[in-house]
């Protein structure tokens, strides 16, 4: 089996969960790429070298499985570096929440294991693209987890004048706009007061940041909904984030936003389900008091 590992360069505490995932990876016998920052990151940081059979410099690997080492952000970068190639991604979390690096460190050897006869199962997780009129966003234009209309740090709210499928919604004025999948309904969305959504529904939400009326509140609509976005700001601009990857635009833009043509593989274990997740992640029924 070829692996790929995609990591975060900031886990200078969590080198002993690294170490063992190269140790049980080559004791399984499989082919290791690993990407090239990653690894140099590895060898100043840890001095260690890793046994690798090559590394990824490029975006396009002839991979059976990727495997992100980090938290949701770093999942996140490996998702985008994968983009169409349709290689499951398995994310082993050494950072913080983790919804979608759910594999915590006791279960690293066991997981792998799992891995290599094949006992998973893959769930295909929705993007969304964004459009932009007269100029293109520069970087990668499709989010896993939200796109986000934003103010700048020291402007006034904005205004986001809103239309689904050519109909007009709403002008949304506050701080922002959050534009949710299911996948993402559990990080910006949440922290907005989003409502969280099943991985496997077929839906979007948008989420405003701090709303100037209190009348306004999420909307969960169906994800083969097109949603146009007009922005007014006082600074005559405002940011466009794609899971945290920001750029500045013009305000008086039109902005596009629909569900993607292709969907992100994620390797999830037969034994773990979402609703244990949010059980954990999110201490749901726990009592607090109690210690």
């Amino acid at each position: 089996m070829k692996v790929g590992i995609f990591g975060s360069q900031y886990q200078q505490e969590k080198q002993s969960i690294i170490r063992r995932v190269f140790s049980k990876l080559t004791s399984l016998e499989a082919e290791i790429y690993v990407d090239t920052l990653f690894h140099d990151y590895l060898l100043d940081a840890f001095g260690f070298e890793p046994p690798i059979n090559g590394l990824l410099t490029g975006d396009i690997f002839d991979l059976d499985v990727a495997i992100s080492l980090g938290g949701d952000g770093t999942f996140l970068r490996t998702a985008a570096r994968v983009n169409r190639q349709n290689i499951p991604i398995l994310g082993i979390n050494t950072g913080r929440l983790g919804f979608l690096a759910d594999v915590g460190s006791t279960d690293v050897e066991d997981t792998l294991e799992e891995l290599f006869k094949h006992y998973y199962k893959v769930e295909e997780r929705i993007l969304l693209r964004l459009e932009t009129e007269s100029r293109a966003y520069k970087g990668y234009n499709y989010a896993l987890n939200e796109v986000a209309v934003l103010k700048r740090d020291t402007s006034s709210m904005i205004t986001i004048h809103t239309s689904l499928n050519g109909e007009y919604l709403t002008s949304y004025q506050a701080d922002g706009l959050v534009i949710a999948t299911p996948t993402g309904s559990t990080a910006y969305s949440m922290s907005v007061n989003g409502p969280i959504i099943l991985p496997q529904d077929n839906s979007i939400v948008l989420s405003p940041v701090a709303p100037h009326s209190l009348n306004v509140r999420p909307l969960v609509i169906p994800n083969n909904f097109e949603i146009t976005l007009g922005v007014e700001s006082r600074n005559r601009t405002f940011l466009i984030s794609l899971d945290g990857r920001s750029e500045i635009f013009p305000a008086g833009i039109q902005l596009k936003v629909s569900k993607a043509d292709y969907t992100t593989k994620v390797i999830k274990r037969y034994n773990h389900t979402f609703y244990e997740t949010l059980r954990e992640k999110l201490m749901w029924g726990a009592d607090v008091r109690m210690k």
